[in-house]
């Protein structure tokens, strides 16, 4: 599929290599999350044995999630990965709001609100501007969202803007661009999360006794409070985990495709797995679990105390360098790898037609990129992007669920197409992913209601999230009704 100029047909250059793919992944999921959760974890397990415990669990069932797609990614080369998985194991209509949801909100809100949290860090070493008070204290109501304050935090939001413009205008120039900077940023955030770890033992006044630690929540374990605590959690570390997903979308333009595209899935989360539970073994080791749990606030950051254990003063500023690299690195690799979802819909004429564009000299999904960008810059005024993204991790989830369940409905709708590698264990790996997932969206939606039955919450978030996927039901129907209208009609000409 491409874009035509006289008898040239453009279409998206495969120029990502094995490693490129790696680090586009690596990039993508490790953001702020293992910097700002842990010290939440702490609060809701308050047992080093239960954190870690969660960490290693999340990573495994991420893992038997990435095996079970990585099966699907083998089969198909089209453009737009998870996207397309679900059009050939469903039908086009599950492809459709899963594409919707990934554009209104889950990568979108993603990229406003890890790029945020690099403006805030940045605002260590910056003085941000604002506004005077009168606007600044501007709001609007959002029926079942929240309030939006488009001018609160001007400077921080413009920082934040400019920074998605800019690594939108380097994934515009060609995906060679957007793949250096995620091998360069990849490199360095990993190497700054394995210096914290070495640091934090070798010159870090830690002891090991925090291992065995607890705060007086853990003795009740095994209570079904602590399973539920466990389970939320989950929430935390999935986070962190997130976007283990985001490489099949680049599937349209990976070398040998095939091949490296299941290869890169698993070695990216094997990594993630094991960087996140070296850190939260350093973190430990440092700051007692109950120490994290009663310091624990919105603003409060572990990893800055345990920088501080070896950098005295400056493990603040550290710290604030470490999660900017990491974030950069984030939002770039988001930036890159979602708009060809958008790109992909496009193209099979369910979503706005010009976001299907390839740029002639860049070979580039451009006019999606662009999009994306604006989105979610718009979200970054409205303030509203936490608030979106919490109601979308619920459906993210089921989404989830669906993509390893689809190993079972290509195993029998398409027997006969070759798969260069099969899901390891099948079929117990992707059966327990998929019981997890349900397990995991079960106690997602009670938590929810019970929080919002006990006037903790405003709103029930998960059913919210499905309310702003039901959203994008109305442009199904255009959209396939006009590309049917079309077929039926080139059908008649010929």
């Amino acid at each position: 599929m491409g874009d035509q100029i006289g008898k040239k047909v453009i279409e998206l250059r495969r120029e990502m290599g094995l490693l490129a793919a790696i680090a586009a992944g690596v990039g993508s999921i490790i953001g702020s999350g293992i910097f700002k959760k842990p010290a939440l974890m702490a609060t809701q397990l308050g047992s080093p044995e239960l954190l870690i415990l969660v960490w290693v669990v999340a990573g495994v069932m991420t893992l038997f999630g990435a095996l079970s797609i990585a099966e699907i990614s083998g089969m198909f080369q089209d453009p737009g990965g998870q996207y397309i998985y679900f059009n050939k194991g469903y039908n086009k209509f599950v492809g459709y709001l899963y594409g919707w949801a990934v554009f209104i909100v889950i990568q979108t809100g993603s990229l406003a609100a890890i790029a945020y949290v690099f403006s805030d860090s940045l605002g260590t070493f910056v003085k941000f501007p604002h506004l005077p008070a009168a606007w600044e204290n501007v709001s609007v109501p959002i029926p079942f969202i929240g309030v939006m304050t488009p001018f609160k935090s001007i400077g921080l939001k413009l920082c934040t803007i400019a920074l998605i413009a800019f690594l939108t205008a380097m994934n515009y120039l060609g995906v060679k661009f957007g793949s250096a900077i995620a091998v360069i940023f990849s490199a360095l955030k990993i190497g700054v999360l394995v210096a914290i770890v070495v640091l934090a033992f070798a010159l870090g006044h830690g002891d090991i006794g925090n291992f065995t630690s607890a705060a007086p929540l853990a003795a009740a374990a095994g209570s079904p409070s602590v399973f539920l605590m466990f389970i939320m959690a989950m929430a935390g570390a999935f986070w962190a985990y997130d976007a283990w997903i985001n490489i099949t979308y680049m599937s349209g333009e990976i070398k040998n495709v095939q091949k490296n595209l299941p290869r890169a899935m698993a070695i990216t989360v094997l990594i993630v797995i094991a960087v996140y539970i070296l850190i939260n073994l350093a973190y430990i080791y440092i700051i007692p679990v109950p120490t994290m749990a009663a310091k624990y606030s919105e603003s409060y950051l572990v990893a800055v105390d345990v920088a501080e254990s070896f950098l005295g003063k400056w493990g603040g500023a550290a710290i604030a360098i470490a999660i900017m690299i990491s974030t950069f690195g984030a939002v770039n690799s988001i930036a890159m790898m979602s708009a060809r979802v958008y790109f992909a819909m496009a193209r099979e004429k369910l979503f706005f037609r010009k976001l299907g564009r390839i740029h002639p000299r860049f070979r580039t999904p451009g006019t999606a990129l662009i999009v994306q960008g604006a989105w979610a810059a718009v979200l970054v005024f409205s303030g509203t992007f936490d608030q979106l993204t919490d109601m979308l991790i619920f459906v993210s989830w089921i989404f989830y669920a669906l993509a390893a369940a689809s190993v079972f409905t290509l195993r029998k709708r398409m027997p006969d197409t070759p798969r260069p590698y099969k899901v390891w264990g099948y079929p117990v790996t992707p059966i327990l992913f998929v019981l997890f997932a349900s397990v995991y969206i079960v106690f997602t939606l009670y938590s929810d209601i019970a929080s919002f039955a006990a006037g903790r919450a405003p709103i029930i978030n998960s059913v919210m999230g499905l309310f702003w996927v039901a959203l994008g039901v109305p442009g199904y129907l255009y959209w396939n009704r006009k590309r049917k209208k079309e077929s039926a009609e080139t059908a008649l000409e010929a």
